[in-house]
């Protein structure tokens, strides 16, 4: 499903685009030209340079994950040399302040080029409606997420001063959140809310869609990347608060993997097989490197397919199912989402075998590496009957096939009318749309074409 999409409010608001376009274009041949009139003929060089090392780069990149030992050492100092090589033969053809200039304006035409674009492709916002005031408020709250953030924050004092009724999760790997959370619902809660990770909203929010009681989201874990797509504000999750005495609700989707409930995503493949690990959590980063080569080259981990409706991804060594799609301009569709209410869900699979797999995936969307889809539902299959699964940054086991499906506007969300506000992806850029706005003529209302500017989604 496409987003709804905006234009520009007016004829002002249209003259402004139309500026924008054209300083878009200008700056465009701007940096064409200073590549012809100072680097003339060693323009095709300077650019065979600068495409070479992005491409070792990558190359690099992908040694230095999928290999160890000296290997992995050598593919390691191939990455960090290959930029400073074309600084170097930039330094040498006396072309560096060249290159600096020309890549300066292309930025410059990139961003007013976006800009002009924004009014014509931008998503509207969710729709929201004024939130009743809570009487009796339940707030679970675990004083262990985000290193202590509900104690740093003084969460529990804040919200009992506001009139709602605290729980505190002591024991949180022995505890039954989900339980606990219907138990107060049975108790008279009319609001049931979280201080927490995305996986304890996951599980609290499941009941309270469930029940239809409203959601309140505290982003006091680590991550909260479901808070952050709400547009609340994770610098401070007390300000969360302030939905409980000027808040307006938002209609949002919830995802389903196998019977379990997520707020953001599921993982499957190489991820979800190192989040496994015992040593994960106090080791990340070497973890990661330690397990990587063999799923990713060793053939180790479960076999996957999946189908998502009429999208088939076949043997995906990386497999991400999330509740409604990613922004669509990052590699890996992970990002952050414009929506929460679309109604799909967004499946990415990634297959990389070999360096020059590696590299192609500088071409984005359009790698043979990665697929992309929306679907309502995606069936997940493989070799063993129980598969790892990163289920909102949880590392879970899951029965094969695994069904994830969304659930429309399931979750009454209830966040402070005031806040930072969801994220828009910029649009794509768009050379022929740029071109018409900024050559149309002035007395034109419209521009043909203008409404259909990239717009989130999947292929």
């Amino acid at each position: 499903m496409e987003p709804t999409t905006r234009g520009p409010s007016g004829p002002d608001g249209l003259r402004g685009q139309r500026w924008l376009a054209r300083a878009s274009l200008a700056s465009a041949a701007a940096a064409v030209l200073v590549l012809g009139v100072f680097a003339g003929v060693r323009t095709l060089g300077l650019l065979g340079v600068g495409i070479a090392g992005l491409v070792v780069t990558a190359a690099a990149v992908w040694w230095t994950i999928s290999r160890r030992g000296v290997l992995r050492v050598l593919a390691l100092v191939l990455a960090l040399a290959a930029p400073i090589w074309v600084l170097v033969e930039y330094a040498r053809a006396h072309l560096v302040w060249v290159a600096l200039l020309s890549g300066g304006l292309w930025l410059l035409a990139a961003g007013t080029g976006r800009a002009a674009l924004g009014g014509h492709s931008s998503p509207a916002p969710m729709p929201e409606r004024a939130a009743p005031r809570p009487h009796h408020p339940v707030l679970i709250m675990n004083p262990r997420s985000g290193g202590g953030k509900v104690r740093r924050f003084e969460l529990r004092e804040q919200a009992q001063a506001l009139g709602a009724q605290v729980v505190l999760l002591e024991w949180r790997d022995s505890t039954d959140v989900a339980a606990l959370a219907r138990t107060c619902a049975a108790e008279g809660a009319d609001l049931l809310g979280v201080a927490g990770g995305d996986g304890t909203q996951a599980l609290v929010a499941d009941v309270a869609a469930a029940l239809d009681l409203p959601f309140l989201v505290i982003p006091a874990g680590t991550r909260n990347h479901f808070a952050l797509d709400l547009g609340l504000d994770r610098d401070d999750p007390s300000k969360a608060l302030d939905a409980l005495r000027d808040g307006v609700e938002l209609r949002v989707d919830l995802g389903r993997a196998g019977g379990r409930p997520f707020v953001n995503n599921v993982s499957f493949g190489a991820y979800a097989e190192v989040v496994q690990s015992p040593s994960y959590r106090d080791g990340k980063t070497r973890t990661t490197l330690q397990l990587l080569p063999d799923l990713l080259v060793g053939h180790q981990g479960a076999r996957l397919t999946a189908r998502a409706e009429e999208r088939a991804f076949s043997d995906p060594q990386a497999l991400l199912v999330s509740n409604n799609p990613y922004g669509s301009r990052d590699i890996a569709g992970l990002g952050r989402r414009t929506r929460l209410d679309g109604g799909v869900l967004g499946c990415v699979g990634v297959r990389v075998t070999s360096a020059a797999q590696a590299a192609g995936l500088l071409r984005g969307r359009r790698s043979a590496g990665l697929v992309r889809a929306l679907a309502r539902t995606v069936v997940v299959e493989a070799d063993q009957e129980w598969i790892p699964a990163g289920l909102d940054g949880e590392a879970v086991r899951l029965r094969t096939p695994v069904r994830c499906e969304v659930r429309p506007g399931a979750l009454r969300v209830v966040v402070p009318r005031r806040r930072p506000g969801a994220y828009r992806e910029r649009p794509q850029l768009d050379w022929r749309l740029i071109g018409r706005l900024g050559l149309a003529s002035g007395r034109r209302s419209t521009v043909p074409g203008a409404h259909n500017g990239a717009h989130n989604g999947a292929p």
